[in-house]
C-alpha cells in the first residue's frame, strides 16, 4: 500500500452464524461493492461460515477464532471485551440477538458500534420476549447505531424498545435490477424436471423453522388437488430440508416438489417460475422478494413485516394472512389467470427498478461504516 492511499478501517463483524441467509448475504454483496477501504474482522458465533465463500477475491477479510463457553455470559462478557481491547476495532458491527452479548462488552470503550436488526427468530415471531426488549435497551441505548431494513422493525426499535430515533438509521434493501429476469433456459428447466406442461411456484429461503415452508407444501397441495397443472420449486437448503421432503413424500408431492439445494445465485432458476411464493411466521424485508419483483414475477405472499409495502399496488391484495387456505387461494387465482400474472408481474418489475436501489443501499451503508 502507497503512503498516499488511505489505512483501511477495521470492521469487525459479529454474527450467530455466517451460514448462507439474508443478512449474510447482503453482508458479502455491500463488502464486494464497497470503493471505501474497508478490511473485514469476521467472527460467527457458531463457527460456521460458508457464506464467506461469497466474498470476492479482492474483499480484505480475516476469519477470528474465539474459544467461548455458550451460556456463561460473565465469563464471554469479559472475554469478549478482552478480544475487543486486543483486535480494537474502527467499528464494532453486531447482527441480530446472537451478538448482543459483544454489544454489552464494548459498553463504556470508546469504539463506535453499529447494530444490525434484520428480524427475530421463531420465539419472537408473534411478538417481542419482555426479557429480551430489556436487555437491547441496556446493550444498545444511547451511544450504538441501529441499523433496519424495513418499516416494521423501526416502529419496534423506536416505539417497543425505545431507542432515541437519531440512532437509529432506516436503509431498506435493494438489489441490482439488471441481474434478473434472464431468458428460460430450457436445459436448465430439463434439469430439475420442470416442463412445460406445469407451471412453476417458486420460493428462495434457507430451510429454518421460521420460513414454514410446511404452510407452503400445504397450500401447494390444496392448490393442486383439483387437477391444477403446477410444480412447487424449493431454492435453498438447511436443517428443515430432511422433513420438508418427507413431508412432501406423506402428501403424494414427491414428484411435484423440487428442492434445488443451496444456489448461490438464484436468478436463474427465478427465471424458471411463474408465481413466487413466502409462507414464513416472520420476515422484514426479503431479499427473495425483490428479486421475484425484478424477475417480473407475481408474489403470493402472507402478510409478514414490510412485505405488503414492498409489492405493487396490483400485487397487495395478494398479500394475505398467515394461512394456509388463504395462501392456496392466492396460488389458485394466479395460476388460473395468465394475464393476472403478467400484469402484477410488470408492475412489480416497474416499483423495484424505481425504489430499491442497490447503489444507494450500498452507499447508505458506506456511510454507516465510515462515520465512527
Amino acid at each position: 500500500m502507497s503512503t498516499d492511499e488511505p489505512k483501511p478501517r477495521d470492521l469487525f463483524h459479529v454474527f450467530s452464524t455466517m451460514d448462507v441467509g439474508g443478512a449474510q448475504v447482503r453482508f458479502a454483496k455491500l463488502a464486494n461493492k464497497f470503493d471505501i477501504p474497508f478490511r473485514n474482522l469476521l467472527f460467527a458465533t457458531d463457527q460456521r461460515y460458508e457464506s464467506v465463500n461469497l466474498l470476492l477475491p479482492h474483499v480484505d477479510r480475516e476469519v477470528q477464532e474465539i474459544d467461548f463457553g455458550k451460556g456463561q455470559t460473565l465469563r464471554n462478557l469479559l472475554l469478549f471485551r478482552r478480544t475487543l481491547n486486543k483486535l480494537n476495532p474502527d467499528v464494532l458491527v453486531t447482527y441480530n440477538w446472537g451478538a448482543i452479548e459483544w454489544a454489552m462488552a464494548n459498553f463504556g470503550r470508546n469504539c463506535p458500534h453499529v447494530h444490525v436488526v434484520d428480524g427475530f427468530g421463531p420465539e419472537e415471531a408473534d411478538g417481542q420476549l419482555a426479557r429480551r426488549v430489556w436487555f437491547r435497551r441496556l446493550a444498545l441505548w444511547p451511544h450504538t447505531t441501529t441499523v433496519v431494513p424495513s418499516q416494521t422493525l423501526y416502529d419496534i426499535v423506536t416505539r417497543i424498545w425505545r431507542l432515541p430515533a437519531k440512532n437509529v438509521a432506516y436503509i431498506p434493501n435493494g438489489i441490482d435490477c439488471t441481474r434478473f429476469g434472464l431468458p428460460r433456459d430450457p436445459a436448465l428447466a430439463q434439469q430439475y424436471g420442470l416442463d412445460d406442461d406445469n407451471l412453476v411456484i417458486g420460493t428462495v429461503a434457507a430451510l429454518r423453522p421460521e420460513k414454514n415452508l410446511i404452510r407452503l407444501i400445504d397450500a401447494f397441495s390444496k392448490t393442486v388437488a383439483s387437477g391444477r397443472k403446477a410444480k412447487l420449486l424449493i431454492v435453498g437448503d438447511g436443517q428443515e430440508r430432511p422433513g420438508l421432503e418427507d413431508h412432501a413424500k406423506r402428501l403424494g408431492l414427491a414428484d411435484r416438489v423440487v428442492f434445488t439445494g443451496y444456489i448461490a445465485d438464484p436468478s436463474a432458476l427465478l427465471a424458471l417460475c411463474d408465481i413466487f411464493a413466502l409462507s414464513s411466521d416472520t420476515e422484514q424485508m426479503p431479499i427473495g422478494v425483490l428479486e421475484a419483483m425484478a424477475t417480473r414475477l407475481p408474489v403470493a405472499a402472507v402478510d409478514v413485516g414490510d412485505v405488503r409495502n414492498m409489492v405493487s399496488d396490483e400485487n397487495r391484495p395478494f398479500i394475505v394472512a398467515r394461512d394456509t387456505d388463504a395462501l392456496a387461494n392466492v396460488l389458485s387465482t394466479f395460476l388460473d389467470d395468465d394475464t393476472l400474472r403478467q400484469d402484477i408481474g410488470r408492475a412489480n418489475h416497474t416499483r423495484v427498478e424505481a425504489t430499491y436501489s442497490e447503489s444507494e443501499m450500498v452507499a447508505a451503508w458506506a456511510r454507516i461504516f465510515s462515520a465512527g
